[in-house]
């Protein structure tokens, strides 16, 4: 069994499946690393990502390319203000037996895939995103009483568009929790502008292998959860999460003065989970302190929300978690780690 072979030789069976899916995806999709290794991240971990971004910018491409290189069943949902929660997760229909008898079936909606694409999901209703939503947290949906289990892995990727407001229902703060990772997919640079113009303008498209299964995938999330944790790193995590409550014994200025709601429970396990993600690939073991940190905006950005002064005076999650990152110390005060021995 797995467990039997030695971590050192698992670890780096990982890094090795990793960088041959990012090689893959490196095919296609020009740039975006960090972005490519928040997908990566989620997936290898059992999480969701949400992308946000400008239209154009490659983050469905993105998906349709992980599917490409992940022999996982696919399938991509066209968020729309018309889409019922029907559309997503199927339904019961009538069909007639052999002896003439009514029965009724179940028809599985696009929810029944591996790797679900749900494009711009900002614009369907909120009935529609909540059942989305739960499917992501359940990994089953309940038609007409019955439950239906999703086959894993189970992986949402989920897009929206910051700019176009119109017709659009914004996660609610309790749904967004949901997932786990929010990556911000910013603009190309000159040279990766060139070279999506070279692929695409001539007719040399490139297509990715497939180099992982589902099978390998599982193996890998059980295998990030196996590294260690020291009791200093997980607290410095807690306390990073804590310092995001206004009032709280850990809060710093700046969240007491631009933060109204902090991050949830499922802030501290993301940070965890992504830390021991980028320990192995760094060849380690063992979580540290700054793979917590390197976790921690993607993490948490949108757990947290901001307050009326905040909005007024224009300042971004990002700057006020940075400043919180900047201020809660690596160790905590040696008297109160006396109190909690």
């Amino acid at each position: 069994m797995s467990s039997q072979i030695p971590m050192q030789e698992r670890a780096e069976e990982f890094r090795h499946a990793y960088a041959r899916v990012q090689r893959e995806i490196g095919k296609v999709i020009v740039g975006h690393g960090d972005i490519v290794h928040g997908v990566l991240t989620c997936l290898f971990v059992g999480g969701h990502a949400l992308l946000e971004g400008v239209p154009g910018l490659g983050k469905t491409l993105l998906v349709r390319t992980l599917s490409q290189v992940l022999d996982l069943r696919f399938n991509r949902i066209q968020f729309t203000p018309d889409l019922m929660p029907s559309d997503i997760m199927g339904t019961n229909i009538i069909n007639e037996a052999g002896d003439g008898r009514r029965v009724f079936s179940f028809q599985p909606g696009p929810i029944f895939a591996q790797i679900v694409l749900a494009d711009e999901i900002n614009r369907a209703t909120p009935k529609t995103q909540s059942a989305l939503l739960e499917a992501m947290q359940e990994h089953s949906v309940t038609i007409g009483g019955t439950m239906h289990g999703l086959q894993e892995p189970f992986f949402v990727m989920a897009t929206q568009n910051p700019i176009e407001q119109e017709g659009t229902y914004p996660l609610p703060e309790a749904q967004l929790d949901r997932f786990f990772f929010k990556l911000i997919v910013n603009y190309s640079g000159r040279d990766e502008m060139a070279t999506i113009l070279d692929r695409t303008t001539r007719n040399d498209w490139p297509k990715p292998d497939k180099v992982m299964d589902g099978v390998e995938v599982a193996r890998w999330q059980q295998l990030v959860r196996e590294v260690l944790v020291a009791s200093p790193v997980q607290d410095y995590a807690v306390r990073l999460v804590l310092a995001t409550h206004p009032g709280g014994e850990f809060a710093v200025a700046e969240t007491n003065k631009f933060i109204r709601f902090g991050a949830s429970p499922r802030g501290a396990q993301a940070l965890v989970l992504a830390a021991k993600v980028r320990a192995l690939l760094e060849g380690r073991y063992n979580v540290s302190f700054e793979d917590i940190r390197q976790a921690y905006l993607p993490a948490l950005r949108h757990r947290v929300l901001l307050n009326f002064e905040a909005q007024a005076e224009n300042v971004p999650t990002d700057q006020v978690l940075k400043q919180v990152l900047q201020d809660v110390k690596e160790k905590s005060h040696p008297a109160e780690q006396g109190s909690r021995a």
